[in-house]
């Protein structure tokens, strides 16, 4: 090959130098091309085929514990019986689906704040007619506390917009703007609070739960022995039972990610899979940490854990990163898409908040600072400050 490259180059190039220096030359850039390639393996040192070459990891990782990691996340006892159970997460879940349904009608009809609000809180319970199916859960009450009114005032805000919903939205005044087959219903700052809403709560609630709550010592420090209460069908310890609630907050199919979401965290983890590896090491580590905790080896447990917290922060971070690009490339050419994107970065970034303190990459000064450099009116974002926001959190990510 070497002497292919020699033979065919331009006779000025060989008569600069010595046919032993170009060699040196040639063989040094193809070493180099060939070892700067990202090789893919198993990067964990734990795994029994880890591989010190691999740079990027491919889910591939095997282990050697002395119990069986289920390929799915179903787990039952030695009867037979289920052990799994995340119904109150789902109907959260479920509960933030019609939330969002409520706002986005907003672009064809004035919507009540109150009426969000009382889907936030489920406000009468079970049988109060908030939602389409019967729930006694709530979203509120597991909102990180100190964000719950902020969450409400953004309610008071977008129902403030949708009086507007027959005008175009421009700097000053609220209404809706419309890009191809998409229309969305911003207030007069340009800001679309429908995304805050959302994406505020995947954080404020299923995130901070999940990682901070549910993975937190004061439900991973409970029994692990003795089932909750065979008689009702609670065959799961109450260790068992707390990790099967974060997985819920994840919101992914027990097979994923065979089954691909299309809502919240399981969504937004499959769209960063490309450069995160997301999918295989969220789902891997959800199926090891389970395991674990059912054959009481909590190290492995512990382990796991660590690993989704900081990817479930990751996820978050590039996501916000994803929406800043896109907002360059609307920038000047589609205002309807480029406030709506970075109504979303906003959300994304927010979330960070929500990373555990053992973890989190971002101080609360930091993290302030970074909300700091979005400005008040999303019609006057620069394109300096998309670059400055983008600057923030890649010197942390």
């Amino acid at each position: 090959m070497v002497l292919f490259l020699l033979q065919s180059l331009p006779t000025f190039v060989k008569n600069s130098y010595s046919m032993k220096t170009l060699c040196t030359l040639l063989i040094a850039s193809a070493i180099f091309t060939i070892t700067s390639c990202k090789k893919e393996g198993c990067t964990d040192p734990l795994a029994t085929n880890f591989n010190e070459e691999a740079k990027k990891d491919d889910g591939s990782c095997l282990y050697d514990e002395g119990y069986v990691i289920p390929t799915t996340f179903s787990f039952t006892n030695g009867n037979g019986n289920n052990t799994v159970d995340y119904s109150g997460q789902t109907e959260r879940l479920d509960q933030l689906s019609e939330m969002v349904t409520l706002m986005k009608s907003g672009t064809t009809q004035a919507i009540s704040a109150q009426a969000l609000k009382d889907m936030f809180a489920n406000t009468g319970g079970n049988g109060s007619g908030n939602f389409s199916f019967s729930s006694t859960k709530q979203l509120k009450d597991k909102c990180f506390s100190l964000d719950q009114t902020l969450f409400e005032t953004w309610m008071d805000s977008i129902e403030k917009s949708s009086l507007s919903f027959d005008q175009a939205a421009s700097d000053g005044q609220a209404g809706v703007l419309t890009t191809g087959t998409s229309t969305y219903l911003f207030d007069d700052k340009g800001i679309e609070h429908l995304q805050f809403i959302e994406k505020g709560l995947m954080g404020a609630v299923f995130m901070y739960q999940a990682l901070n709550v549910y993975f937190g010592l004061g439900k991973m420090d409970v029994d692990n022995t003795t089932a909750v209460d065979p008689s009702t069908g609670k065959y799961y310890t109450a260790m068992e039972h707390h990790f099967d609630e974060a997985f819920g907050y994840f919101g992914v199919d027990i097979d994923f990610p065979t089954t691909t979401p299309n809502r919240f965290w399981g969504k937004y983890c499959d769209a960063q899979n490309g450069i995160l590896n997301s999918n295989a090491d969220m789902m891997n580590n959800f199926l090891k940490g389970r395991a674990a905790i059912t054959n009481d080896v909590l190290a492995d447990r512990d382990a796991a854990i660590l690993n989704i917290r900081k990817e479930w922060e990751e996820i978050s971070a590039y996501q916000a990163i994803k929406y800043l690009n896109d907002g360059l490339a609307y920038f000047g050419n589609d205002n309807a898409k480029f406030l709506h994107v970075l109504a979303e970065a906003y959300a994304f970034a927010w979330n960070l908040r929500y990373a555990p303190v053992e973890t989190r990459r971002m101080s609360p000064t930091e993290h302030a600072d970074l909300m700091a450099l979005f400005p008040e009116s999303f019609w006057t974002f620069t394109i300096a400050d998309i670059n400055a926001i983008k600057a923030a959190i890649e010197a942390k990510y």
